[in-house]
């Protein structure tokens, strides 16, 4: 990943690339943040002049790049837009420090070293920047060619994708300063672990399988102190885990369910984590229609979000005991598929009659949510791309947020927008359950098809113990972006919710969450 230093020189004499500063939209015209006096100064407090001459305006995510004058020791001078100008006596919001240095970031592609010159008022604002520039700094190159440019399958031009920038150094910071030094530290290690559930997203299925993924999982566990068990495909038939073992059966890749956890000495909660992780989804014997497929290997996005946390957790040091689920497994058609109208016997005993056997993420996060329930934590959080309904309600930036206990919904949705991840709670009404009747089984994997996101987390509230507290998020919407990149966004996978689940187990860990 992208280095981070804080350094207390100025962004006059750093030697860099490109020196970034802020601007944002004044009455008449662009105005220069604090953080940049140096740099305008070397302009002759003309900058701003010379940035409405270029056609800056200051709005959100604009880059402008000009040419240093010899004051400055960095080349280039990089302009990021930070949109509105706060109110006077107010601080530039964080969200809008992260988009900033994220684009600022993206914009640097192929470059060494930037200095990042934006508006710091305290340790928060530095850990916003800090995190935003890491988080633009990513790429996904695994399976680029080697820049031979022979003409062989693969090769590309050197030029064709630049590698992130190398390097980001941020002024203006206290690197003494025991709170700037530990909002830095936690942006580093929180960005590592997006970008690990980025890098697990884009790995395409026929390298990311449900026992490749496990053994990702060991191998961090191994690196990070943390507890690790995985259940085979012997292991879960043995044990009844209908719902894994009915959805991976067609595929010749089996299913697994992977425990990983940490654990701290000082400890008084515990979070469960549960995460959907379909590493294909063609929808089985339900096939998705052409044109629905290209994507799918997105489809185990909350395995990997939840795989990220755990680990981010051990990273931080976090005094909450963190245990997360990863439903593996790979859902294909074949001559040993389910069928539609076949009935499972999930873990735990209930039976469900399949309807629709692309319905397949919430009967792999049922059997691996009864299973969490058997631990008593104090509360379940299901992560999943689990309905297109959701995105149909949310689009696909936003994801939605149910929960049996309605102060723990609020918490999320209200910790979701802190850290810059957009959400919406959504409803569970009561009537939506009668849907899913099954003249043969307990339950059908299938409701009424209005409101089918709301359908599905009803379901899986039909698997959460009695007296524990539980969240449903389901990020079908931004976990996999396909447009162009915009602030610390990339295209492809994202790395949604891993920052929410995150201050929500740090919250956790401090008491503010019952």
């Amino acid at each position: 990943m992208t280095a981070l230093t804080i350094s207390t020189s100025s962004a006059a004499t750093l030697r860099a690339d490109a020196v970034v500063i802020g601007v944002t939209k004044g009455d008449k015209g662009p105005v220069v943040t604090p953080g940049a006096e140096a740099v305008d100064k070397a302009f002759d407090g003309k900058l701003a002049t010379v940035l409405e001459t270029l056609g800056a305006s200051g709005g959100e995510g604009e880059v402008t790049k000009l040419h240093a004058p010899s004051g400055l020791k960095a080349p280039v001078v990089l302009a990021v837009g930070l949109g509105e100008a706060p109110a006077k006596g107010d601080g530039f919001g964080t969200e809008a420090l992260r988009r900033a240095a994220g684009s600022a970031a993206r914009a640097l592609a192929g470059s060494k070293k930037g200095a990042f010159a934006l508006p710091l008022g305290g340790p928060e604002d530095a850990g916003a920047v800090a995190e935003g520039a890491l988080l633009g700094a990513y790429a996904f190159n695994t399976y680029r060619g080697n820049g031979s440019g022979n003409g062989k399958a693969g090769a590309k031009k050197k030029d064709d994708k630049k590698e992130p920038l190398a390097e980001i150094t941020l002024l203006g910071g206290k690197p003494r300063d025991k709170a700037f030094k530990a909002a830095v530290e936690r942006a580093i290690a929180l960005a590592a672990e997006v970008h690990r559930a980025r890098d697990l997203v884009n790995t395409p299925s026929n390298d990311l399988t449900p026992k490749s993924f496990a053994s990702a999982a060991q191998a961090a566990a191994k690196e990070f102190g943390l507890k690790v068990e995985v259940m085979d495909e012997k292991a879960l038939t043995k044990g009844g885990y209908g719902g894994l073992m009915g959805v991976g059966q067609g595929s010749a890749n089996p299913p697994r369910l992977v425990r990983l956890a940490w654990t701290h000495p000082k400890a008084k909660k515990t979070v469960a984590l549960v995460g959907k992780g379909i590493t294909y989804d063609s929808g089985g014997i339900s096939l998705k229609p052409a044109g629905h497929n290209e994507t799918m290997k997105c489809d185990m996005s909350g395995a990997a979000a939840v795989f990220a946390t755990v680990v981010a957790a051990a990273r931080l040091g976090l005094q909450t005991n963190v245990t997360g689920w990863l439903a593996l497994a790979e859902n294909m058609p074949s001559g040993t598929a389910t069928r539609p109208g076949d009935v499972l016997s999930m873990y735990g005993g209930k039976t469900v009659e399949v309807l629709n056997t692309d319905a397949e993420g919430r009967l792999v996060l049922a059997d691996a949510i009864t299973r969490a329930c058997e631990e008593k934590p104090d509360t379940i959080v299901d992560v999943a791309t689990l309905t297109g309904a959701m995105v149909l309600a949310l689009g696909t930036r936003t994801f939605g947020i149910m929960a049996n206990d309605e102060a723990y919904r609020t918490a999320i949705h209200e910790i979701a927008e802190e850290v810059g991840e957009q959400s919406w709670p959504m409803p569970m009404p009561a009537e939506l359950r009668k849907g899913m009747d099954s003249p043969v089984a307990d339950i059908a994997n299938m409701g009424e098809r209005m409101g089918g996101g709301l359908v599905a987390g009803l379901f899986l509230k039909e698997f959460v113990a009695d007296g524990i507290t539980w969240a449903h998020l389901d990020i079908a919407g931004p976990a996999f972006h396909e447009g162009a990149p915009y602030g610390y966004t990339p295209k492809g996978g994202t790395g949604a919710s891993v920052r929410t689940l995150v201050r929500l187990v740090e919250r956790t860990a401090a008491g503010d969450l019952t």
